[in-house]
Protein backbone atom coordinates (compact mmCIF):
# COMPACT_ATOMS: atom_id res chain seq x y z
CA UNK A 1 0.00 0.00 0.00
CA UNK A 2 1.18 3.29 -1.51
CA UNK A 3 0.08 6.36 1.03
CA UNK A 4 0.14 9.77 0.27
CA UNK A 5 -1.09 12.81 2.05
CA UNK A 6 -1.08 16.61 1.58
CA UNK A 7 -2.43 19.60 3.13
CA UNK A 8 -3.53 21.53 -0.22
CA UNK A 9 -4.65 24.76 1.33
CA UNK A 10 -7.90 25.05 -0.47
CA UNK A 11 -8.41 22.12 -3.36
CA UNK A 12 -9.61 24.32 -6.28
CA UNK A 13 -6.86 26.41 -5.69
CA UNK A 14 -4.63 23.59 -5.68
CA UNK A 15 -6.26 22.09 -8.36
CA UNK A 16 -4.82 25.56 -10.60
CA UNK A 17 -0.98 24.58 -9.72
CA UNK A 18 -1.07 20.65 -10.68
CA UNK A 19 -2.99 18.75 -7.83
CA UNK A 20 -4.39 16.81 -10.52
CA UNK A 21 -1.02 15.98 -12.37
CA UNK A 22 0.93 14.84 -9.03
CA UNK A 23 -2.23 12.70 -8.24
CA UNK A 24 -2.28 11.11 -11.58
CA UNK A 25 1.88 10.79 -11.63
CA UNK A 26 2.36 9.63 -7.75
CA UNK A 27 0.40 5.63 -8.32
CA UNK A 28 -0.54 6.32 -4.77
CA UNK A 29 -3.48 3.41 -3.71
CA UNK A 30 -4.76 6.24 -0.66
CA UNK A 31 -4.40 9.88 -0.91
CA UNK A 32 -5.85 12.09 1.41
CA UNK A 33 -6.34 15.82 1.24
CA UNK A 34 -6.35 18.37 3.58
CA UNK A 35 -7.86 21.53 4.43
CA UNK A 36 -9.93 21.36 0.83
CA UNK A 37 -12.23 24.69 1.64
CA UNK A 38 -14.87 23.15 -0.34
CA UNK A 39 -18.10 21.14 -0.41
CA UNK A 40 -18.12 18.43 -2.96
CA UNK A 41 -20.43 19.96 -5.20
CA UNK A 42 -17.69 22.80 -5.48
CA UNK A 43 -15.57 20.64 -7.53
CA UNK A 44 -17.79 18.54 -9.24
CA UNK A 45 -16.63 19.94 -12.40
CA UNK A 46 -13.19 18.71 -12.05
CA UNK A 47 -12.16 15.61 -13.76
CA UNK A 48 -10.31 13.36 -11.17
CA UNK A 49 -7.70 10.48 -11.95
CA UNK A 50 -9.54 7.94 -13.00
CA UNK A 51 -9.44 4.40 -11.31
CA UNK A 52 -9.96 6.13 -7.47
CA UNK A 53 -13.19 6.12 -4.98
CA UNK A 54 -14.03 9.39 -3.08
CA UNK A 55 -15.23 10.05 -0.03
CA UNK A 56 -15.65 13.70 1.17
CA UNK A 57 -16.33 15.35 4.81
CA UNK A 58 -16.80 19.10 4.34
CA UNK A 59 -17.33 21.96 7.31
CA UNK A 60 -20.31 23.06 7.97
CA UNK A 61 -18.75 26.59 7.44
CA UNK A 62 -18.20 27.44 3.58
CA UNK A 63 -15.01 27.67 2.71
CA UNK A 64 -13.39 26.21 5.84
CA UNK A 65 -11.07 23.14 6.76
CA UNK A 66 -12.25 20.02 5.35
CA UNK A 67 -11.05 16.44 4.06
CA UNK A 68 -10.91 13.76 1.22
CA UNK A 69 -9.61 10.66 0.88
CA UNK A 70 -9.46 9.18 -2.58
CA UNK A 71 -8.58 5.15 -3.21
CA UNK A 72 -8.27 2.51 -5.56
CA UNK A 73 -9.44 0.35 -3.72
CA UNK A 74 -13.07 0.39 -2.36
CA UNK A 75 -13.11 0.79 0.94
CA UNK A 76 -14.81 -1.94 3.28
CA UNK A 77 -16.24 0.81 5.14
CA UNK A 78 -16.09 4.86 5.33
CA UNK A 79 -17.21 6.63 8.75
CA UNK A 80 -16.48 10.81 8.91
CA UNK A 81 -15.45 12.47 12.17
CA UNK A 82 -14.03 10.88 15.04
CA UNK A 83 -17.67 11.06 17.25
CA UNK A 84 -16.63 13.76 19.09
CA UNK A 85 -19.64 16.77 18.32
CA UNK A 86 -17.60 19.24 18.64
CA UNK A 87 -15.03 18.38 16.74
CA UNK A 88 -16.52 16.68 13.38
CA UNK A 89 -18.54 20.20 12.52
CA UNK A 90 -15.09 21.32 10.80
CA UNK A 91 -15.24 18.16 8.52
CA UNK A 92 -11.63 17.10 10.41
CA UNK A 93 -11.21 13.41 9.45
CA UNK A 94 -12.20 10.33 7.49
CA UNK A 95 -11.85 6.82 8.21
CA UNK A 96 -11.67 3.94 5.90
CA UNK A 97 -10.85 0.65 6.52
CA UNK A 98 -9.55 -1.90 3.96
CA UNK A 99 -8.69 -5.47 4.87
CA UNK A 100 -5.23 -4.98 6.30
CA UNK A 101 -5.61 -1.93 8.36
CA UNK A 102 -7.59 1.52 8.69
CA UNK A 103 -6.49 4.55 7.37
CA UNK A 104 -7.60 7.77 9.68
CA UNK A 105 -6.84 10.79 7.62
CA UNK A 106 -7.25 13.96 10.07
CA UNK A 107 -6.98 18.27 10.04
CA UNK A 108 -5.93 18.83 13.32
CA UNK A 109 -6.82 22.29 14.59
CA UNK A 110 -4.69 24.72 15.24
CA UNK A 111 -4.08 26.17 18.31
CA UNK A 112 -4.32 29.88 17.21
CA UNK A 113 -2.17 32.77 17.96
CA UNK A 114 -1.61 33.61 21.75
CA UNK A 115 -3.14 29.34 21.65
CA UNK A 116 -6.22 30.84 21.89
CA UNK A 117 -7.44 27.65 21.47
CA UNK A 118 -5.70 24.99 23.00
CA UNK A 119 -8.63 24.22 25.27
CA UNK A 120 -9.92 22.70 21.74
CA UNK A 121 -6.82 21.36 20.29
CA UNK A 122 -6.09 19.20 23.43
CA UNK A 123 -9.80 18.01 23.58
CA UNK A 124 -8.88 16.74 20.08
CA UNK A 125 -6.03 14.87 20.60
CA UNK A 126 -7.62 13.29 23.38
CA UNK A 127 -10.70 12.32 21.11
CA UNK A 128 -9.02 11.11 18.57
CA UNK A 129 -6.64 9.26 20.42
CA UNK A 130 -9.52 7.33 22.28
CA UNK A 131 -10.95 6.47 18.75
CA UNK A 132 -7.50 5.18 17.42
CA UNK A 133 -7.35 3.06 20.55
CA UNK A 134 -10.86 1.43 19.54
CA UNK A 135 -10.27 1.18 16.10
CA UNK A 136 -7.10 -0.96 16.94
CA UNK A 137 -9.12 -3.14 18.82
CA UNK A 138 -10.29 -4.48 15.25
CA UNK A 139 -6.52 -4.14 13.07
CA UNK A 140 -4.23 -1.54 12.64
CA UNK A 141 -4.10 2.08 11.85
CA UNK A 142 -2.37 4.22 9.72
CA UNK A 143 -3.02 7.87 10.52
CA UNK A 144 -2.00 10.41 8.36
CA UNK A 145 -2.17 14.40 7.76
CA UNK A 146 -1.58 18.06 9.12
CA UNK A 147 -1.28 17.16 12.67
CA UNK A 148 -0.39 21.01 13.41
CA UNK A 149 2.58 20.05 15.39
CA UNK A 150 6.26 20.01 15.35
CA UNK A 151 7.05 17.49 18.09
CA UNK A 152 11.10 17.95 18.48
CA UNK A 153 13.55 20.87 18.15
CA UNK A 154 14.82 18.26 15.22
CA UNK A 155 10.96 19.20 13.39
CA UNK A 156 11.83 22.37 12.69
CA UNK A 157 14.56 24.97 11.60
CA UNK A 158 13.68 27.81 14.50
CA UNK A 159 13.47 25.95 17.55
CA UNK A 160 14.48 28.48 20.04
CA UNK A 161 12.31 31.30 18.71
CA UNK A 162 9.17 29.49 18.49
CA UNK A 163 9.29 27.78 22.17
CA UNK A 164 5.64 28.26 22.88
CA UNK A 165 4.64 29.21 19.87
CA UNK A 166 1.29 27.70 18.01
CA UNK A 167 2.82 24.18 16.72
CA UNK A 168 5.44 24.00 18.84
CA UNK A 169 3.85 24.76 22.95
CA UNK A 170 4.43 22.24 25.50
CA UNK A 171 0.42 21.42 25.04
CA UNK A 172 0.69 20.51 21.57
CA UNK A 173 4.11 18.51 21.91
CA UNK A 174 2.60 16.90 24.52
CA UNK A 175 -0.43 15.84 22.93
CA UNK A 176 1.48 14.20 20.34
CA UNK A 177 3.73 12.56 22.56
CA UNK A 178 0.75 10.92 24.03
CA UNK A 179 -0.05 8.86 20.59
CA UNK A 180 3.78 7.57 20.51
CA UNK A 181 3.21 6.10 24.26
CA UNK A 182 0.08 4.75 23.59
CA UNK A 183 2.27 2.79 21.07
CA UNK A 184 2.48 4.57 17.33
CA UNK A 185 5.34 5.09 15.00
CA UNK A 186 6.22 8.16 13.49
CA UNK A 187 7.00 6.68 10.15
CA UNK A 188 9.36 9.30 8.66
CA UNK A 189 11.59 8.92 11.78
CA UNK A 190 12.14 5.55 11.16
CA UNK A 191 14.00 6.40 8.12
CA UNK A 192 15.66 9.35 8.24
CA UNK A 193 16.90 10.66 12.01
CA UNK A 194 18.73 14.07 10.59
CA UNK A 195 17.71 17.57 10.33
CA UNK A 196 16.52 19.68 7.72
CA UNK A 197 13.57 17.83 6.46
CA UNK A 198 10.41 20.12 7.12
CA UNK A 199 6.74 20.13 5.11
CA UNK A 200 5.47 23.20 6.00
CA UNK A 201 6.86 26.69 5.29
CA UNK A 202 5.58 30.31 5.60
CA UNK A 203 4.61 32.47 2.84
CA UNK A 204 6.49 35.33 4.46
CA UNK A 205 10.79 36.29 3.92
CA UNK A 206 11.19 33.26 1.31
CA UNK A 207 10.99 30.88 3.95
CA UNK A 208 10.99 27.93 1.42
CA UNK A 209 13.23 28.76 -0.75
CA UNK A 210 15.78 29.03 2.05
CA UNK A 211 14.19 25.89 3.81
CA UNK A 212 13.02 27.54 6.68
CA UNK A 213 9.90 25.45 7.76
CA UNK A 214 8.32 22.90 10.38
CA UNK A 215 7.54 19.16 10.19
CA UNK A 216 4.50 18.97 10.88
CA UNK A 217 2.45 16.59 8.46
CA UNK A 218 3.06 13.23 9.61
CA UNK A 219 1.73 9.49 8.72
CA UNK A 220 1.60 7.67 12.33
CA UNK A 221 1.48 3.77 12.38
CA UNK A 222 0.34 1.20 15.08
CA UNK A 223 3.45 -0.39 16.07
CA UNK A 224 2.22 -3.87 14.85
CA UNK A 225 2.84 -2.30 10.97
CA UNK A 226 6.44 -2.04 11.91
CA UNK A 227 7.63 -4.96 10.10
CA UNK A 228 5.63 -3.73 7.14
CA UNK A 229 6.74 -0.20 6.80
CA UNK A 230 8.95 -0.80 2.93
CA UNK A 231 9.62 3.66 3.12
CA UNK A 232 8.30 6.77 4.30
CA UNK A 233 9.25 10.51 2.62
CA UNK A 234 8.36 13.90 2.41
CA UNK A 235 7.87 15.78 -1.08
CA UNK A 236 9.15 19.04 -1.16
CA UNK A 237 9.39 19.32 -4.47
CA UNK A 238 5.64 19.39 -4.95
CA UNK A 239 4.83 23.39 -5.19
CA UNK A 240 0.74 23.97 -4.88
CA UNK A 241 0.55 24.58 -1.05
CA UNK A 242 2.31 25.79 1.78
CA UNK A 243 2.54 22.38 2.29
CA UNK A 244 3.97 19.43 0.54
CA UNK A 245 2.58 15.79 0.56
CA UNK A 246 4.20 13.52 2.84
CA UNK A 247 4.18 9.61 2.23
CA UNK A 248 4.51 5.72 3.41
CA UNK A 249 4.28 2.47 1.78
CA UNK A 250 3.72 -0.93 3.09
CA UNK A 251 4.16 -4.67 2.50
CA UNK A 252 1.16 -6.69 3.61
Amino acid sequence: MKLLSWNVNGVRAAHGKGLLDWMAASQADVIFLQEVKALEADVEHIVWPAGYERAWNAAEKKGYSGTALFSRTKPLSVVRGIGSAAHDAEGRAITAEFPDCYVVGVYVPNAQPELARIGFRQEWDRALLGYLKKLEEKKPVLLCGDLNVAHEEIDLARPKENVGSPGFSDQERDGFRAFLDAGFIDTFREFETGPGHYSWWTYRAGARANNVGWRIDYVMASGSLRPHLKRAWIEPQVMGSDHCPVGVELKF
